[in-house]
């Protein structure tokens, strides 16, 4: 079998890996591990992002009181990552690989030392031949630091991790040009960049996750743009990863086709940080039509019209255009104190630098 990719991040959804009565399904698990063996034996580096935890202590508790959801959560995933860990160590065990936990938060990836601790410790693994199995750390995120769901979570690892595509492995077979409980509704196998497929989208949550199609269609758009091919398919799919990777097969999934422009790391990392800015630049609209147009610039204070909240230079902070859209997010260059004093003038080194700025 002739492969596609030698880097791959894998998401295994909530829903592929429990049953309909919330227990985990051990023979689903088993089925996917031997094939992360195959690859990996292949030589193909995988990191594993894996829900299922709160699942699994969901069903393993069954608490009948009511509990506040952050309590409900950090519960529940605090003995279901136990039990989770441990299967996938035993299954991958059978095969002699050696697996690795790596519980993250929203926060590790706030500061740039941090993600780039977080990259270096999940890098040396993947060097030394152990499969990263990353899960978010409930027991101590709050609800406003929670990532959306573990969708998000996979974009910023596979982006971290400079993977050459991210595999969502969800419990339908991709995206549908309508209901996919239709009979004539068909699967969309390819989505380009700036393709609106708005009107294909269903805003309902999964069964056992937190996440729906609006929120693995948005982060699949951000990672195929910054030069990762990313794929929704149907995790029970038989043989689903290997077919997935060989060239010649054409199994049944949506492909967003990656961008072939470069990406910086510096401005992976920037394009993710949008939920840690600490402030925004209110800016003209010349300033707008600048930084949106053809050629690389920076921002400039001259096109600066307000700065907004207390921030530190090298912070993330958003830009915000007259209308009060945001159309960016970048590392600023000044503290808010400083910023006040120059916006509007000329001669000053920018604001932001072009090569830390993300514009959405």
């Amino acid at each position: 079998m002739s492969l596609k990719y030698n880097k791959i991040a894998v998401k295994i959804g909530s829903n592929v890996l429990t049953r309909i009565d919330g227990t985990l399904d051990i023979t689903r698990m088993s089925a996917i591990v031997d094939q992360i063996a195959t690859l990996h034996k292949k030589g193909v580096e995988i990191v594993l992002i894996s829900s299922g935890a709160v699942a699994s202590g969901r069903s393993i508790l069954g608490l009948q009181k009511k509990l506040d959801v952050v309590d409900q959560r950090q519960l529940y995933s605090a003995v279901g990552q136990a039990k989770l860990i441990n299967h996938y160590w035993d299954l991958f065990r059978e095969h002699g690989i050696t697996v690795g936990q790596v519980l993250t938060t929203k926060e590790n990836f706030g500061s740039r030392r941090h993600y780039l601790n977080q990259r270096n410790c999940m890098q040396v693994m993947l060097d030394n031949r152990v499969i990263p199995i990353v899960n978010e750390n409930d027991t101590v995120s709050v609800s406003e630091l929670m990532f959306t769901d573990n969708d998000e979570l996979s974009g910023l690892i596979a982006s971290m991790m400079d993977m050459q595509a991210l595999i969502i492995l969800s419990n339908i077979d991709g995206i549908f040009n309508g209901m996919p409980s239709s009979l004539e509704s068909v699967v969309i196998r390819e989505i380009h960049h700036g393709e609106d497929i708005s009107n294909y989208i269903q805003n309902g949550k999964s069964t056992f996750g937190r996440g729906g199609m609006t929120t693995k269609t948005s982060i699949a758009r951000k990672i195929a743009d910054e030069g990762i091919e990313v794929y929704i398919a149907n995790g029970k799919t038989e043989n689903v990863l290997n077919r997935l990777l060989d060239k010649k097969d054409t199994i049944l999934c949506t492909h967003f086709v990656a961008s072939k422009d470069e990406v910086s790391s510096v401005k992976k990392w920037i394009a993710h940080s949008h939920g840690f800015a600490k402030g925004e630049i209110h800016v003209n609209e010349n300033a707008v039509k600048a930084l949106t147009g053809e050629k690389a610039v920076s921002l400039l204070a001259v096109g600066a019209t307000k700065i907004q909240g207390d921030f530190e230079k090298d912070d993330i902070v958003k830009i915000i255009s007259p209308e009060g859209n945001e159309i960016g997010v970048g590392k600023v260059q000044y503290d808010s104190l400083k910023a006040r004093e120059i916006i509007g003038k000329k001669n000053q080194k920018p604001l932001i630098h072009c090569d830390y700025l993300y514009l959405e």
